[in-house]
């Protein structure tokens, strides 16, 4: 089973007067994986309460399996919440139950399965996490890792159709995060699930999601097939990804003109700004680990993409025309149509450069 449509428009939140954001509009592809990006503070996390109903934004929709959620009663959102399955920044395990019961908590509060159906429920999720043989460790005894990969399969054991993972590198070393970032991708392969995830790990970006959004100053300032932003030439957007101080983004998140007229004088000074400036191409997509079933997403991404590809941004048309090709050629069945329009599109980057 497909994973469900999140189809999000003019959503706006507050906490008193303080805006956190306004006029969100986005589609969650169905079955898709996506991030959301952007600086912390910009109220990322907030957004995926907000989808799951925890808060409730002032204007806007959340239209989940055709119901808007800001509108449905009590027992109807209840329905939809077992859509979901949320994967806590921390983990949020119980620190007195091993990880074994921690998996079976969700079933034990709200199916009336056997102990025996539970047990094989729990292994089957933690195996898919790589968890096999810790189910009697307790949260404190193990690394901060499994415990993002022990709330990951607590987060599955429903058989959620929507995932929602709230900052998976937090904490985590750059080779733990890589691990959970397969981890992810294995998981949509597996069971198709719609996935969006919230971050600030400029890695994961570049490498995971096939649609990524980014937050800031209040405002989406885009979202879309993964190409469009990796290609983007907006300077908040280019100076997140190279992870550098000259661009938008402050200490405190805005930066007044003088600020910035600042730093660049010091950069033309021959002051480093950090980062890796001006990071060129695109990195490929992860893809499934050898023997995981094939991820259905690809192909239905690619699907979507290419009826929509006219109102992309040239550099992204480009990008997609070459990611496209890529994929066929690896699935050994590039068309003379596909090998001219692969070319070409080589052609014309090449041109531009």
């Amino acid at each position: 089973m497909v994973g469900v449509e999140v189809s999000v428009e003019g959503l706006t939140k507050s906490f008193g007067s303080q805006r956190i954001w306004q006029d969100v509009t986005l589609t969650l592809p169905s079955g898709e994986v996506s991030a959301l990006l952007g600086p912390s503070g910009t109220g990322k996390s907030v957004f995926l309460k907000s989808l799951i109903g925890l808060l409730r934004p002032e204007q806007g929709s959340i239209v989940i399996d055709g119901t808007n959620i800001l509108e449905c009663s009590s027992k109807e959102l209840y329905e939809i919440r077992k859509l979901f399955g949320v994967l806590f920044q921390d983990g949020a395990l119980f620190g007195s139950m091993n990880l074994f019961d921690n998996v079976a908590f969700p079933l034990r509060e709200h199916t009336k399965k056997s102990e025996s159906d539970i047990r094989k429920i729990v292994m089957e999720k933690m195996e898919l996490v790589g968890l096999l043989g810790a189910e009697e460790k307790l949260p404190g005894e193990i690394s901060g890792g499994m415990r993002k990969r022990a709330g990951l399969a607590r987060a599955l054991v429903l058989d959620p159709q929507i995932i929602l993972v709230d900052e998976p590198d937090s904490g985590l070393d750059p080779v733990r995060t890589t691990y959970i970032s397969q981890t992810l991708i294995d998981i949509n392969a597996e069971i198709d699930a719609t996935i969006l995830i919230v971050s600030h790990n400029i890695n994961l970006a570049r490498t995971v999601p096939d649609n990524i959004g980014m937050l800031f100053r209040r405002h989406l300032v885009m979202f879309g097939p993964r190409e469009v932003l990796l290609t983007s030439e907006e300077p908040v957007v280019k100076q997140f990804l190279n992870g550098t101080m000259i661009g938008p983004i402050g200490m405190s998140e805005e930066k007044d003109e003088a600020q910035m007229a600042q730093e660049q004088a010091m950069v033309d000074a021959g002051h480093h700004a950090g980062g890796v400036d001006d990071v060129e191409g695109i990195v490929p997509q992860m893809k499934a680990t050898p023997g995981m079933p094939f991820r259905q997403a690809v192909a239905r991404r690619q699907e979507r993409v290419r009826h929509i590809m006219h109102m992309l941004p040239e550099n992204a048309q480009i990008a997609i025309h070459q990611s496209l090709g890529a994929s066929r050629l690896d699935e050994g069945y590039l068309t003379d149509v596909d090998q001219l329009t692969y070319g070409t599109a080589i052609f014309e980057r090449g041109v531009a450069q």
